[in-house]
């Protein structure tokens, strides 16, 4: 929206120039050259009464009486021709190659010509015409100025509203931000943030119901385990005891089965994406795998980036942890990992990529696919890593076969945003080392 506000009032203003300043450049250019003709036809008249007057008087009429008409002066007459009635003829002034004439023949029979340089006329006008050249640039640029003001005015609630709609999706609180003063925005935010509270208890009840089950269901297992152990204890009988300890292992697999249960029901309550610096994660990932590549007699470049993404910080670190574990144990050469902007939608791409044989052809298709693996690995890693960046919005793709070169799709934010107002994001990356 902002790149077509832009390209609209850009348009407009080069129409606007183009239909004004075009004409008004020419009836300058136009303004000037009646304005040095009218001067000169006024000047050849002026010289050719006086001129008439001193003959009239009996006075001789020489060269130097004329040169006193003409100038060097831009715009000035530079060239004076007189023919007496008796048939002579007097110059004053440098004849001009290219020129504008002017001629007047008096009553007692004098020629006067007056003669102005086309040079001249032509930078006056020029002069003219720069100057609405000029006039038209400040109006564009000042047009821009006001264009680029008014887009970012329009485009930095929406933005604003696309991070808190994020969020709600995602079940966190909705950040607080102010009205745009656009009546069509600010209605879109109050929607939104009356179904954020309409979410946000639905979810605290959620989480109570969680919290309620986990007591509910720990308290009688916890009884349960403390028996059983009691009776394997007491008993004398290898039979109960065996029996005991059998029916212990399957509560405390209860227990676990009712951990991960939990876990996952406030997972999925209380966390997800969030506005991630791209650099924090980088640097962690840099400081983990340096010291391997080294040992293996590798590089691994990371290059910087001041991108911005929605992504979960310790889902986004476990990724990309993957995919430079697989290029350190299944690629060759110089590990790469860089980041660009992709489409208009402010797509940011994470490229990892390596210079070895790349992958094999035959499992190239099936790549992600669990258990799908060229022999040196368990064939979970890469699948269980396009889950995690599915999960936070985004895609996993094998963008080059060979050499092997794995992205990273994942959603990013305008450079304009202000990250802080929009909604608050991780600063730090958990440091710690994936299980592997």
């Amino acid at each position: 929206m902002r790149r077509r506000v832009l390209q609209a009032t850009i348009s407009a203003l080069a129409v606007a120039v183009i239909l004004l300043g075009i004409p008004l450049g020419f009836f300058s250019a136009q303004l000037v050259r009646d304005d040095a003709l009218r001067d000169l036809d006024l000047r050849t008249g002026t010289a050719a009464r006086a001129l008439d007057v001193r003959y009239r008087a009996g006075e001789t009429i020489t060269e130097d009486n004329l040169s006193s008409y003409v100038s060097s002066a831009p715009g000035a007459g530079s060239y004076i021709y007189v023919q007496l009635p008796d048939g002579t003829e007097l110059t004053a002034g440098t004849e001009p190659a290219s020129a504008f004439s002017d001629s007047t023949v008096t009553e007692s029979g004098l020629v006067v010509v007056m003669s102005v340089s086309w040079w001249d006329v032509f930078w006056q006008a020029a002069r003219y015409v720069g100057l609405v050249i000029v006039l038209g640039t400040i109006a564009v640029g000042a047009g821009v100025a006001i264009a680029i003001w008014q887009a970012n005015r329009l485009t930095a609630p929406l933005v604003y509203l696309a991070a808190s709609a994020e969020q709600l999706g995602t079940g966190q609180v909705r950040p607080r931000i102010d009205r745009s003063g656009i009546e069509e925005i600010d209605q879109v935010a109050d929607e939104l943030a009356r179904s954020a509270d309409r979410m946000a208890a639905r979810l605290a009840a959620e989480r109570q119901f969680a919290s309620d089950a986990s007591h509910q269901l720990r308290t009688p297992l916890t009884a349960l385990t403390m028996r059983l152990e009691e009776i394997a204890v007491t008993t004398t009988q290898d039979e109960v005891r065996e029996e005991a300890d059998k029916s212990l292992e399957q509560v405390e697999r209860l227990v676990g089965v009712v951990d991960d249960l939990l876990g996952r029901s406030r997972r999925a309550l209380g966390s997800g994406t969030e506005l991630v610096v791209l650099r924090d994660v980088l640097d962690q990932q840099r400081e983990e795998w340096a010291q391997a590549f080294v040992g293996a007699g590798r590089r691994l470049v990371i290059h910087d980036t001041d991108a911005t993404v929605f992504a979960t910080p310790g889902g986004l670190a476990q990724v990309l942890a993957t995919l430079i574990e697989n290029s350190l144990h299944h690629g060759g050469g110089t590990t790469s990992v860089t980041t660009r902007e992709s489409g208009t939608n402010h797509a940011i791409v994470i490229e990892v990529r390596d210079e070895g044989e790349g992958v094999p052809e035959e499992i190239a298709p099936r790549i992600f696919e669990r258990e799908v693996t060229s022999g040196k690995g368990t064939g979970l890693g890469l699948a269980l890593a396009r889950d995690l960046v599915t999960a936070d919005g985004g895609r996993l793709e094998l963008a080059h076969r060979v050499p092997a070169s794995f992205a990273v799709f994942l959603q990013g934010v305008p450079h304009m945003v202000d990250l802080d107002t929009v909604v608050p994001h991780s600063g730090t990356v958990p440091q710690r080392r994936r299980q592997r």
